[in-house]
């Protein structure tokens, strides 16, 4: 302090504003270490609520639904909360893990059959308007349109001695992976699941580790392991970029696209496997060296990857048995590259910014003015795929690709499915942005929707039937069948909220746009 006073007015002011530099430095250097919003001026936590810019405007669709589905109570079920139930689930644990509510009981609503959307699907001539509802529900007709596969693409001969896999990429079409009546399908998931594994070697990137099986006659497989039982949720404080990949989720999403007639994702099928005999043997070195024994005596491996790549995020057989899912390699000739896509609805996958998608309430509009979606299939089939990720509660969907070969008018394929179903009891409503900010769904997705809504059976019991045989059966823990059959209903619900404010733009637009020249007041949607 002494030699504090013993200075001048103007050397105490430069100590002090030198200090003061110091200080902030160190401020910003902590701030890029820890990512605590000074540097970029936020000055706000973590954990803040996040204002949106246009939160003023609720005059959109999607601010209008997502706003109603949050104000409701827990009937429709998508609350969270605990269930468990050892006699319908393969589950080892009687809890999902901390910081779940109690089970909660909830009153089931009266069915509502959604006949005024029933009637667009099935008589829509009769309606007022038919050009009106075109512009919600599109009914696309490419029966028509040349369909050729990559084995008439590559002028490629399908030789009498080639594998069920090469025969089922050299038959991918334009239009889609199989065709529905394919048998290639189920016999390449057979080879998957009986073949002997010659060879094994992690795959490269990504977050998380993934094996590449080798089969006999140069077969390959992608394998993901299982981590937790089926029953275990995501933690409530992880985001969708930091959970933990399910190997169930890879199957239950093929038999889900199955059923629901895209046949855009690759045959996956469940395995159980010997980690010594059919890993550890049979491995490349750099594997072989993440192997050790668990204090429990179970054998582990960890792998090298980016996220959970280590000995305490390790993956354990019991002792040595452990299950996985299987899924099909896609082509890998070199004139059957993909083309790799942002996608539009992409997550800023940060933990306080925001995408543009979730603040602008007129997105679709800039995103249709952009190829390819300003024209063509493409937009549909974003639809698809939002429909797709709600059903799974898939949030990680910031790329697609569509192979390169058939243009931009093909399919974009349905790949990286292990971070859906991992929360039954909650219904991310982000997922259908889409569809809400851009009132758009195919006809035969619509007739697929009412047909799992209203029977004769339900989407749940469907993927029961299509699951059963699966060597790890049952795939999914019983919550996830009863959220699909949820978020079929709050999917309807946001079609019709679609129409509905679309037929209120038309009639504030002038009341007598219609084709006849007049309203009937029987046309309004009960």
């Amino acid at each position: 302090m002494y030699w504090i006073r013993s200075k001048k007015l103007k050397e105490r002011l430069a100590l002090g504003f030198g200090a003061s530099l110091v200080l902030f430095t160190l401020l910003l250097v902590i701030d890029l270490q820890m990512d605590l919003g000074v540097s970029r001026g936020e000055f706000m936590p973590s954990h803040g609520r996040i204002r949106y810019v246009h939160e003023e405007d609720k005059s959109g669709v999607y601010n209008e639904f997502h706003r109603k589905f949050l104000a409701k109570s827990n009937a429709s079920g998508s609350k969270e909360y605990l269930t468990t139930n050892p006699h319908t689930n393969r589950g080892r644990t009687e809890t999902s893990g901390p910081g779940f509510p109690s089970k909660q009981i909830t009153t089931t609503p009266p069915h509502d059959r959604f006949k005024d959307l029933t009637a667009i699907v099935v008589a829509p001539k009769n309606r007022r308007d038919p050009q009106f509802f075109e512009r919600v529900v599109i009914k696309e007709d490419i029966t028509d349109e040349p369909n050729p596969s990559l084995a008439d693409m590559l002028e490629l001969g399908i030789s009498k001695n080639a594998t069920n896999l090469e025969r089922f990429q050299l038959s991918i079409t334009k239009n889609e992976l199989y065709s529905k009546k394919d048998r290639l399908v189920d016999m390449l998931i057979q080879d998957m699941v009986q073949l002997p594994i010659k060879h094994v070697v992690q795959k490269e990137g990504g977050t998380q580790i993934k094996l590449i099986i080798e089969y006999p006659h140069d077969i390959h497989a992608l394998f993901k392991p299982m981590r937790f039982p089926r029953e275990q949720q995501t933690l409530p404080n992880h985001f969708y970029f930091t959970d933990y990949e399910r190997h169930t989720a890879e199957i239950a999403a093929f038999h889900l696209d199955r059923l629901m007639g895209f046949r855009r994702a690759m045959p996956v099928t469940g395995r159980i496997l010997n980690i010594t005999t059919e890993i550890e043997r049979v491995c490349d070195d750099n594997l072989l060296k993440t192997f050790f024994i668990s204090p429990a005596r179970n054998k582990c491996f960890h792998g090298k990857c980016s996220y959970y790549c280590d000995t305490s995020h390790a993956i354990c057989g019991n002792p040595d048995t452990l299950e996985g899912s299987f899924a099909a390699f896609l082509p890998t000739q070199q004139d059957t590259q993909r083309k790799v896509w942002r996608h539009p609805w992409r997550r800023s996958y940060h933990k306080r910014r925001k995408a543009q998608w979730e603040t602008d309430p007129d997105y679709c509009s800039m995103v249709r003015d952009i190829p390819p979606y300003d024209e063509g299939r493409r937009l549909l089939d974003l639809m698809d795929m939002s429909v797709f990720d709600f059903l799974t509660g898939n949030m990680d969907r910031h790329h697609y690709e569509t192979f390169k070969i058939f243009g931009n008018e093909t399919f974009p394929i349905h790949l990286d499915h292990g971070r859906g179903f991992g929360r039954p009891f909650h219904d991310e409503l982000s997922i259908l942005a889409p569809l809400l900010q851009c009132c758009l769904i195919r006809t035969t997705t619509l007739e697929t929707l009412l047909l799992f809504h209203n029977g004769p059976k339900p989407l749940s019991e469907l993927m029961r039937e299509s699951m059963a045989a699966d060597p790890i059966a049952p795939v999914l823990w019983e919550p996830h069948m009863a959220a699909l059959d949820r978020r079929v209903a709050i999917i309807l619900q946001a079609v019709r909220e679609c129409i509905k404010k679309t037929s209120e733009e038309e009639e504030f637009d002038g009341g007598h746009n219609h084709l006849d020249g007049h309203h009937d007041g029987n046309d309004n949607f009960s």
